[in-house]
């Protein structure tokens, strides 16, 4: 079992090791995202139309 002097002691020195990201490289991260979600969210709408349709036909609900 670990001391737990000595098991802070290990976590403030890996907590000194984070690097937290910049300022710029948050704002650009959280635009990829924000695109990215953008993006799946058209394609799945697309995706959705196209099988309503097609489910439509199928049935015989027509155009």
């Amino acid at each position: 079992m670990v001391n737990p002097f000595t098991f802070i002691q290990e976590v403030r020195a890996e907590a000194k090791k984070i690097t937290w990201p910049s300022r710029r490289e948050t704002m650009v991260t959280t635009g990829l995202v924000i695109a990215m979600v953008l993006l799946a969210s058209l394609f799945f709408v697309l995706v959705d139309s196209v099988l309503r349709f097609i489910v439509k036909i199928v049935i015989g609900g027509g155009f």
